[in-house]
């Protein structure tokens, strides 16, 4: 009689992969949700974007040891965060990435509270804004490669004469730092528009980031800004007035290597192998940002506002941190696990900007 040599194989689930597809499916189905209220129908691609920010996401708070549950993680920052990258759609599978996210401990209530929440950020990076000005820009048909222009090329800036314009010239000589980006952006008219933006102006964007990266400093007056005094207040004010007095004439690299602010700049705008792909990114950024977008509705509108804007978007945290409001929907993703934090403000994540 013949040997049975039929096996049953037993499917082993990996249970990192089925978290991520139950995180998927109920939290793009909830902001999906949440976004027909507001009247806004997500397409395919947007949905795709959000899928792909929730695995991204996930993936990260694993690493932290936290989970989509854990106690300490607000769904409805999650959320909101999702929803921005679908209503912008960025992609974060794209092979030069568009949006980052991460993680910044923040006290909820204040000093009648005390508790820490980890609260999730994002922002635009990379080829972001490209994106967005090839999706959303008015009358675009085709965003051309910028020119980043050095220090030792010859470079010649556009003039007018009326309405007419003589484009601009540039002849590499691929020596010096770049000191200026260059966008040639093809209208639907068949005109070129030139969108230039200058590396001595990235000085305004450290400025905002060094502002913002103050924003809980005390300076040893006390131990936290949330149990301060009125006087305490006004010390800590006088000192972070003081440190903008000084360095309000200094260059981008006189500022980048000013002792007196280190402590409050990232490592992305302060290592040596980073600083130049920084002042880059944030030269392309500068030089799209301001060309005219139609997002469609007043939300995702000011949702690319806050996001592109330091200023706005350190604004809109200090509220968020001081109201903690926000509309709470619950999503049912298991019990996983997870782990609460007790630490005071730090940041981690995929990237700091």
């Amino acid at each position: 009689m013949p040997e049975n040599t039929n096996t049953t194989v037993k499917k082993v689930e990996n249970p990192f992969i089925t978290s991520v597809e139950k995180s998927n499916s109920a939290i793009v189905a909830s902001i999906t949700t949440q976004m027909e209220k507001r009247g806004l129908k997500l397409d395919n691609y947007s949905l795709e974007c959000a899928m792909n920010a929730v695995s991204t996401i996930h993936e990260m708070l694993y690493k932290e040891g936290l989970d989509w549950n854990s106690p300490n993680l607000d769904p409805s920052n999650y959320q909101d965060i999702i929803k921005k990258v679908a209503l912008l759609k960025l992609n974060t599978a794209s092979s030069n990435r568009e949006v980052y996210f991460q993680l910044r401990n923040v006290n909820i209530g204040g000093k009648n509270n005390g508790k820490w929440m980890k609260m999730l950020e994002m922002g635009i990076e990379g080829d972001g804004n490209d994106a967005i000005l090839r999706t959303f820009g008015v009358d675009i048909d085709t965003v051309l490669p910028y020119w980043a222009v050095r220090e030792n090329d010859l470079f010649e800036y556009p003039s007018y004469n009326g309405i007419e314009m003589t484009p601009p010239k540039w002849t590499p000589k691929g020596e010096g730092k770049v000191v200026r980006v260059v966008y040639p952006i093809k209208l639907k008219s068949g005109a070129i528009d030139f969108r230039i933006a200058e590396r001595a102006d990235v000085v305004r964007n450290l400025h905002a980031h060094i502002m913002n990266n103050m924003m809980n400093e005390t300076f040893g007056i006390c131990k936290d800004r949330y149990s301060a005094t009125a006087e305490q207040k006004q010390q800590i004010e006088q000192k972070k007035q003081e440190i903008k007095k000084k360095i309000k004439d200094m260059t981008l690299d006189e500022l980048l290597d000013c002792p007196d602010v280190q402590p409050w700049i990232s490592p992305s705008w302060g290592e040596p192998h980073s600083r130049e792909a920084m002042i880059l990114r944030k030269m392309r950024n500068n030089a799209v940002k301001k060309f005219p977008k139609n997002f469609g509705s007043a939300y995702a509108n000011d949702t690319y506002n806050e996001l592109s804007d330091e200023t706005v978007r350190t604004t809109a945290t200090e509220i968020r941190t001081e109201a903690n409001t926000g509309e709470i929907i619950d999503v049912d993703l298991g019990e996983t696990g997870g782990a609460s934090s007790e630490n005071p403000p730090a940041v981690s994540g995929a990237s700091v900007d």
